[in-house]
């Protein structure tokens, strides 16, 4: 009897968990995505706790995934590849601290492929690159109504207008890696 997948996690900032989730949630290999909350100061934050910008939590995504199939540094490259990682606080429209771009590393291993994988991005972009690179704090998992958020409400303007077309760059440019 063959032994289960040895998974691992990683956690992503890259803007609104909801476009994070849609891409991640699509390649080969990522068992589990979870849209949470990760690097701030309060305890048990909420959505409305979050979005007012006083708790200093990131909207993140949560990845179990299994090494065997998808390595951390694919996550990354895909990671890198639907977000913008040179705008402060912020992706398009969405605005705040909680939109940052950041890599919450499990591992010693996680944080040297982040900082490669960061080193790597500067030289594809004409502005700083502004990735934090943080070690994982305690993961806030984010309520029910935004997990599978646009698996549930592609119809939604927003899912219409912003994440489908991520889920569309991801499919473009990732199409071998992802499960359609």
């Amino acid at each position: 009897m063959p032994l289960p997948p040895k998974l691992e996690t990683a956690t992503l900032a890259g803007g609104c968990f909801w476009c994070m989730e849609a891409v991640f949630t699509r390649l080969k290999g990522v068992d589990k995505v979870v849209s949470g909350y990760m690097g701030g100061h309060l305890p048990n934050p909420d959505y409305n706790s979050v979005c007012m910008g006083n708790t200093g939590h990131a909207e993140v995504v949560q990845v179990t995934f299994d090494p065997a199939v998808i390595s951390f540094d694919n996550l990354l490259e895909v990671f890198f590849a639907i977000h913008d990682p040179t705008t402060l606080n912020r992706q398009g429209n969405d605005r705040g601290t909680q939109y940052r771009s950041a890599i919450f590393y499990h591992t010693p291993e996680q944080k040297l492929a982040a900082e490669k994988a960061i080193t790597n991005e500067k030289s594809h972009w004409p502005d700083p690159v502004v990735t934090e690179l943080a070690e994982a704090q305690t993961f806030y998992a984010a309520e029910n109504y935004h997990q599978d958020y646009y698996a549930n409400n592609p119809y939604q303007p927003y899912c219409q207008f912003v994440v489908a077309p991520k889920v569309r760059k991801a499919l473009e440019k990732f199409g071998e890696q992802m499960q359609g």
